[in-house]
């Protein structure tokens, strides 16, 4: 069979994927084989890629709107699996009714099989898996299978694709369900009610399209004077300039909000260009009572408000709020969306901003919550939470300091598996009793990110024994945190950086049993590492980056048969590379390492 595909590498790969997932009888096998050969033209017009239209037309049912869901993305575009599988349940693609009440299988769940499915079949590429759980965290699809997607997509009038063929031609586009607008073209074209998912890949209101929308001779004007700062008619006509955008803008919104009132999905990837989408978000959105997948993500609105109607679409599912404002008032509206299962709040509210959630009882991800715009209490609810995202300040009312079994529960849910607490401020810490209470509460996480500062690791009891990936930054802790991670019994990741003050560092025999990789980065201070014999049994991959005072590797790394891979990296002194070269003081440390890579180190 592997002549039929004139030795395309991908035919190749599809088709062992195809029988893959059948039986190995022979009748199974003689079966494919021969619909290989009736599949295929003869003679000159035989192609390979006739193999990868038999790929798709063995998928199941259930499969097929999912590959063809795939043509909305531009060529090369990196697809986020997250927000693919929660668009595929938007959309109705997999059926939130597939989900089981007592602990079953959730919608997301079911989505996340079925792309799985696809990647088996070698339909798409995986670009980057999750280092905790080894999920797929991002694909990409190749030109020809992308080919073979949006063919299908066309013939079963799945998808219009507003691309460089036609966005400067079209007048009128009627009678589809889903758009993916790649190039900008007036949204005003777009005259079918029924309109379901629209997908903007471009700028929004790009540099090209307002000067369409002005004089040419203001345009011209505006650029060979722009250097006169004190001529006001340069002013004049930038603030129309200016004026013009907001109004188009606007105009763009109001016009979806108005006319395609059974939306299920709005979502705006920006790829390149400004962010600017006008003056603000207008109140028309509210019309959208359909809606059930919202994205708003990098978006730049001049005034720093959401409207009030946002209350008016209790269908969302997915909500993302993470427009790019300083800081933003978002109203007190969103407890009405109780069918939500993601939301993403932004990263800095107004003080104003004071949000009930305890109706959420369906949510699945929480992103940007902090105590501060938000009730704590209110977490005790979210029984389903898979992903919570804490962005400080993060802080408990009523808090007993001597006793933390006494203080109240905090996390409601048995299934969140992922952790993050963050600051995009200065100064800005967390309390080691409340990190301590919180994680104490957290026995089914599995991922636990820190990035803020905190002056002591709380004991090791007060983690999960589920942990398997921790990554800790800016933590500056005044004590070798080693002795408490390395007791974690299945941690496998460890990626350090920036969170240690002190100059010794230690890791015990029988610490860290099941450490594959870890990472130490710009622990500044640091001078003595210690690793005694039997430490690290189990570790694979180490990298060092930016200790600058670090005098040398311990002894101990001898003692670890497992290192495959050391990677030294930025801005280490010379001396140290020199200690490890072959002939070096201490090569004898690494010489069983089969990869050793050295990296813009100091040359002095």
């Amino acid at each position: 069979m592997v002549k039929h595909c004139a030795g395309l590498p991908l035919a190749i790969v599809v088709l062992g994927g195809l029988l893959a997932t059948k039986n190995n009888s022979l009748n199974e096998w003689r079966k494919i084989s021969d619909n290989v050969k009736s599949y295929l033209k003869k003679g000159k017009n035989q192609r390979p890629e006739d193999v990868l239209a038999l790929s798709y037309d063995d998928l199941p049912p259930y499969l097929r709107p999912c590959f063809l869901h795939l043509s909305h993305f531009p060529e090369d575009y990196m697809i986020d699996v997250d927000r693919l599988t929660q668009l595929w349940v938007a959309e109705g693609i997999v059926s939130s009714k597939q989900e089981e009440r007592n602990g079953g299988e959730i919608a997301e769940d079911v989505a996340e099989s079925y792309l799985t499915e696809l990647v088996e079949r070698c339909m798409i590429q995986v670009r980057e898996r999750d280092v905790a759980t080894l999920k797929v965290k991002t694909i990409q699809m190749h030109d020809l299978m992308r080919d073979l997607s949006l063919s299908k997509a066309k013939q079963e009038n799945f998808v219009f694709i507003v691309d460089q063929s036609n966005a400067s031609s079209l007048s009128m586009i009627r009678k589809v369900r889903r758009v993916s607008v790649h190039e900008f073209f007036f949204i005003q074209c777009i005259k079918s009610p029924n309109i379901r998912s629209l997908l903007f890949f471009n700028e929004f209101f790009p540099e090209e399209a307002l000067e369409k929308s002005l004089p040419l001779e203001v345009l011209n004007y505006v650029e060979e004077h722009e250097d006169e700062v004190c001529n006001p008619l340069v002013w004049i006509l930038m603030i129309l300039r200016t004026g013009t955008s907001f109004l188009n803008a606007r105009g763009i919104w109001r016009y979806m909000f108005n006319n395609f009132k059974l939306l299920r999905a709005l979502n705006y990837e920006r790829t390149t260009g400004d962010r600017f989408v006008g003056f603000k978000l207008p109140s028309d959105i509210g019309n959208l009572i359909h809606l059930r997948f919202l994205s708003l993500k990098d978006l730049e609105f001049t005034w720093p408000k959401l409207p009030s109607s946002l209350g008016n679409l209790r269908c969302l599912q997915t909500l993302d709020l993470r427009v790019d404002s300083y800081k933003i008032h978002v109203p007190n509206v969103i407890w009405r969306m109780e069918q939500l299962r993601h939301l993403y709040l932004p990263w800095r509210c107004k003080s104003r901003t004071k949000l009930k959630l305890g109706t959420l009882r369906k949510l699945l991800t929480l992103v940007n919550f902090n105590t501060k715009n938000c009730y704590l209490k209110d977490l005790i609810n979210m029984t389903n939470l898979r992903e919570l995202g804490i962005n400080l300040p993060f802080n408990f009312e009523n808090f007993n300091e001597k006793e933390l079994g006494e203080n109240p529960f905090i996390i409601g849910s048995k299934y969140l598996h992922s952790l993050s607490i963050i600051t995009r401020r200065l100064k800005i810490s967390i309390d080691p009793r409340h990190l301590a209470h919180l994680l104490s509460t957290c026995t089914s996480i599995c991922k636990l990110s820190i990035a803020a500062e905190i002056s002591k690791l709380p004991e090791y009891h007060y983690f999960s024994s589920h942990l398997t990936y921790i990554r800790l930054r800016w933590c500056k802790f005044e004590e070798d945190p080693m002795p408490t991670l390395e007791k974690l019994p299945n941690l496998r990741i460890l990626e350090f950086e920036r969170s240690f003050e002190g100059k010794e560092m230690v890791c015990s025999a029988q610490g860290f049993p099941k450490l594959e990789s870890l990472i130490l980065a710009e622990v500044d201070n640091l001078e003595e590492w210690e690793v005694d014999d039997g430490a690290m049994p189990s570790l694979q991959r180490l990298k060092i980056r930016e200790c600058l005072n670090l005098k040398m590797l311990p002894e101990g790394l001898r003692f670890i048969t497992t290192l495959k891979e050391l990677k030294i990296n930025e801005s280490m002194p010379k001396a140290f590379k020199d200690r490890l070269e072959e002939g070096g003081e201490d090569f004898y440390k690494v010489k069983h390492v089969p990869n050793i890579i050295f990296h813009a180190c100091y040359i002095y």
